[in-house]
C-alpha cells in the first residue's frame, strides 16, 4: 500500500486524536525525535560502520527505526502547521536551482 505524504499526517493525527490522546508538547517532540535520529545513527554504526553489534543490537530493525523518526516528525510538522508535501516541493525545487551543476562539478563526486 502507498501512501501520500499528506495523507501520512492525516493518519497520524487521526491516531493521535483516537489512540494516543494528544500531540506531546513541540519541545518533548523534538527531543524524542533526536532520540529517534540517535537510534537509527547506531544501527548505522554498526551495520555500516565500525562498530561491533552488542547482543541488545542484533534484533533492531533499521526500517522500523527509520519510520519511528518519519512519525514523530510528522508529528512536529502537524503541530506547526506544516504541509511536509508543499515544504518538500519547495525544498527540492531550491536544491535543484542550488545544486544544478555544483555536484557535476565537483572533482570529489
Amino acid at each position: 500500500m502507498s501512501i501520500t505524504i499528506e495523507q501520512a499526517q492525516q493518519q497520524v493525527d487521526e491516531w493521535i486524536k483516537t489512540i494516543g490522546v494528544r500531540y506531546f508538547n513541540e519541545l518533548t517532540n523534538t527531543a524524542i525525535l533526536m532520540e529517534e535520529v540517535g537510534e537509527v545513527a547506531r544501527i548505522m554504526a554498526r551495520k555500516y560502520g565500525e562498530q561491533s553489534y552488542k547482543k541488545s543490537d542484533e534484533s533492531v530493525d533499521l526500517g522500523d527505526e527509520m519510520a519511528d523518526v518519519l512519525w514523530v516528525l510528522i508529528c512536529i510538522a502537524n503541530q506547526t502547521g506544516i504541509n511536509l508535501t508543499e515544504a518538500f516541493e519547495r525544498n527540492l525545487e531550491k536544491k535543484t536551482k542550488r545544486d544544478f551543476e555544483r555536484h557535476k562539478l565537483n572533482p570529489k563526486l
